[in-house]
């Protein structure tokens, strides 16, 4: 039969349009001219919960090896988890302790003379003179008796246990804004007679457990009224027996020259104050005259708190590696043991970039599965250590962002060479291999 003129043309072929699949006219199977254009083969994409599927099947056949890999993994990441948790416990601890204790505190104690290079005495108004600054608030003061303090009279005079023997005024509790543990602290009435208060480390080596009881000081018993408790800005009250400093020296022979005088001012006054504390107090010779600042070696334990933490980071760090190369050993297993999976995908239409996709989301859900744990192992390591030390418990948001992205960047360095190599295998080979 003639083609109709109508509708073809120069060439000979029907001009009418095409549907969307490439094929002919619908009035026709196969269009005027017989056949239909052949449509280019695309690959299927890999959609994330089928790169999460695929991915996930290596680890779920293997799990013994799993967690075996992953245990490097978690190793690593929870030892540096535990390190800056536990830093950072002390340090919250420490910055606790400023906090409540201030850091408006000075003391004020005798140099050395410059040309004789002996230790100096204050004078023994030096307390009221420091009172008079402006800007402070409170001011106590301490002053060395040179008599001993021992359970009983029984005792050598030499086996003294370190314990040193101290005058006190009335407020000195209130500027060092301390605590009595058990008992009560000197005062008006009790400060005049044989009456003694103990720092919990003097009362611990002379074994005195609560007041009522007493110690031989000097050449005559005082009894025990009160024992403190630790007193961090003043180190060296709570290795003292402190009495009264009417008492000290009528009864102890006791001089009346501070040896140590406590103040506290306004948190602004601090510096203006601490210029004015040596002149004050020998305006003849100030540089006869320390002034210190008991808060300033609890700052620099909180500055120095992570010097140590920095080794066992890189401890860490270290078996954070050796993990990663456990991951990637057991990657490049998995590819040999595998040949016939990859064969058989790549002749099914998987491509070469689908096959890489699989074995880095296989390395790194190895990898994440171990920084997870490394990161519970780690934050409970450091809370019991905070439990045990009664410290706050403090994990650093960052470490534990810090320690999961490691371990992504682990698993994704371990898995590119194992997935490249998969990549690379030949279909044919690979099912001929297996």
């Amino acid at each position: 039969m003639p083609l109709d003129s109508s509708r073809t043309d120069a060439t000979g072929r029907d001009p009418s349009p095409t549907d969307s699949t490439g094929a002919g006219s619908t009035d026709g199977p196969a269009g005027a001219s017989g056949t239909a254009p052949a449509r280019a083969l695309r690959a299927a994409r890999l959609g994330p919960r089928d790169v999460l599927h695929v991915g996930s099947a290596g680890l779920r056949s293997r799990p013994v090896r799993v967690v075996l890999s992953a245990l490097g993994i978690a190793i690593g990441i929870a030892t540096m988890i535990a390190v800056v948790g536990i830093s950072s416990s002390s340090q919250a601890q420490l910055l606790r302790q400023l906090d409540a204790l201030g850091t408006n505190m000075l003391v004020v104690k005798p140099g050395e003379g410059v040309f004789s290079g002996q230790e100096v005495k204050l004078p023994k108004d030096a307390p009221g003179m420091v009172g008079r600054i402006d800007g402070v608030e409170e001011v106590g003061a301490t002053g060395d008796v040179k008599r001993s303090v021992r359970r009983t009279e029984k005792i050598p005079k030499d086996e003294t246990g370190g314990i040193a023997v101290k005058a006190s005024s009335e407020r000195l509790l209130e500027v060092l804004r301390g605590k009595v543990a058990t008992g009560t602290w000197l005062n008006a009435a009790n400060g005049r007679y044989p009456s003694v208060v103990l720092g919990h480390v003097a009362a611990e080596r002379l074994g005195i457990t609560g007041p009522g009881q007493q110690v031989w000081l000097g050449d005559r018993y005082f009894t025990v009224v009160g024992v403190l408790a630790p007193m961090p800005l003043a180190p060296e009250i709570e290795r003292s027996a402190l009495v009264g400093w009417a008492a000290a020296q009528r009864l102890l022979g006791f001089d009346g020259h501070p040896t140590a005088v406590y103040e506290r001012s306004t948190d602004a006054s601090v510096r203006q104050v601490q210029k004015l504390l040596a002149p004050t107090v020998d305006p003849q010779n100030p540089q006869n005259v320390a002034v210190g600042d008991p808060s300033a070696a609890l700052k620099a334990k909180a500055a120095t708190e992570g010097a140590l933490s920095t080794l066992l980071l890189g401890l860490g760090g270290i078996a954070l590696l050796v993990g990663g190369v456990g991951v990637a050993n057991t990657m490049i297993i998995s590819v040999l043991e595998r040949r016939h999976e990859i064969g058989l995908r790549r002749s099914l239409g998987a491509t070469r970039g689908q096959i890489r996709i699989q074995f880095v989301a296989e390395s790194l859900m190895l990898s994440g599965l171990g920084g997870v744990v490394g990161v519970a192992l780690g934050a409970a390591a450091t809370g019991a250590y905070a439990s045990s030390g009664g410290l706050p418990w403090v994990v650093p948001p960052w470490a534990v962002g810090g320690g999961l992205g490691a371990t992504l960047v682990i698993g994704t360095l371990a898995g590119l060479y194992p997935a490249v190599r998969a990549a690379r295998l030949s279909p044919t080979l690979a099912l001929h291999a297996a």
